[in-house]
């Protein structure tokens, strides 16, 4: 629900695992989720029809998108919304929700590719965290126990280990550190979804409502930082995040990242044993290790002291 939208990597581990644990997986943070405005292009044809004049010459899109004004503005009623959605998943001690990602990578021919992947993830906060994830790639587990980081590539058999911070927070930060693991969802997990955001927004307005995504009535918003321009769509009375859907003002080739969330259950009792693996703990342990860099067009890594995911450049 904040100004990025990003994807967990796949595989943990050797050097080898890590390169093949980014790849096509790594999308960027928002996420949630810049665009600092969108502008309406009207071309007009005036004349077109009169007598057998001369057609006027055609205006280029960028000529007529000069001649519309764009003021940019933070429309109270869709900041509501923000918060309110904020709000309400700040105050789940616990929660589950299935998150399905759908994300565009170039493709040889020029038109992009669509990949997608779903996770099953549990919260408990402050400091616990359960994320499984399968798609079009290699399947994945990360646990935040508390006391450990634990991820485990099933497929191979692999499983890498460390010490947890004490909040989910600083667990995301310490995971992208590490091995430059970070999810798509992020944004709906930190402890305060809107303070992450609110600093870097540039834009926000009320689109109107949907009573298709989710399944439910939505109330469909736009906002925009200095990095990405996201559309979401909220549930008009239980305030929860349906689809968020970001494009990132730093990638020439504008690609879509879309991530719809479903399966919503706050404040459930949950297992203890929710967020450990069995057969993680008997597997070929081996190291936290980043893969080369691979990161898409203006994405930098998080800060120290700030434990969330990445931020874009501006």
């Amino acid at each position: 629900m904040g100004n990025t939208l990003v994807e967990m990597p796949h595989d943990v581990g050797t050097r080898s695992a890590t390169r093949r644990m980014t790849g096509t997986r790594l999308i960027l943070r928002g996420a949630a989720l810049g665009i600092a405005g969108l502008v309406a292009v009207a071309g007009g044809r005036a004349g077109a029809q009169t007598r057998r004049a001369k057609p006027a010459a055609k205006p280029t899109p960028a000529a007529a998108a000069a001649t519309v004004p764009v003021t940019l503005e933070l429309e109270p009623r869709a900041i509501d919304i923000l918060k309110a959605a904020s709000a309400t998943l700040a105050a789940a001690r616990t929660m589950r929700f299935t998150a399905v990602v759908s994300y565009e990578n170039p493709s040889l021919l020029g038109p992009p590719l669509v990949y997608t992947t779903r996770s099953e993830v549990t919260l408990q906060r402050p400091d616990k965290l359960r994320v499984i994830t399968t798609g079009d790639g290699p399947p994945a587990e990360f646990y935040d126990t508390g006391t450990q980081l634990i991820a485990f590539a099933p497929a191979e058999n692999l499983v890498a280990v460390a010490d947890a911070p004490p909040t989910v927070d600083a667990a995301l930060a310490k995971a992208y550190e590490m091995a430059a693991m970070y999810f798509p969802f992020s944004d709906v997990i930190v402890a305060d979804p809107y303070g992450d955001l609110a600093g870097s927004l540039k834009l926000a307005f009320y689109i109107g409502q949907s009573k298709i995504v989710g399944g439910t009535t939505t109330d469909m918003i736009a906002y925009a930082t200095d990095a990405v321009f996201v559309q979401a769509w909220i549930g008009a009375d239980d305030k929860l995040p349906r689809r968020l859907r970001a494009i990132y003002a730093a990638d020439p080739a504008q690609l879509r990242h879309d991530l719809e969330l479903s399966d919503w259950q706050l404040d459930v009792a949950i297992a203890p044993d929710a967020f450990a693996s069995a057969r993680a703990a008997s597997t070929t342990r081996i190291d936290f290790a980043r893969p080369d860099p691979m990161l898409p067009p203006g994405l930098t890594p998080p800060t120290a002291g700030k434990p969330t995911t990445p931020a874009r450049k501006k």
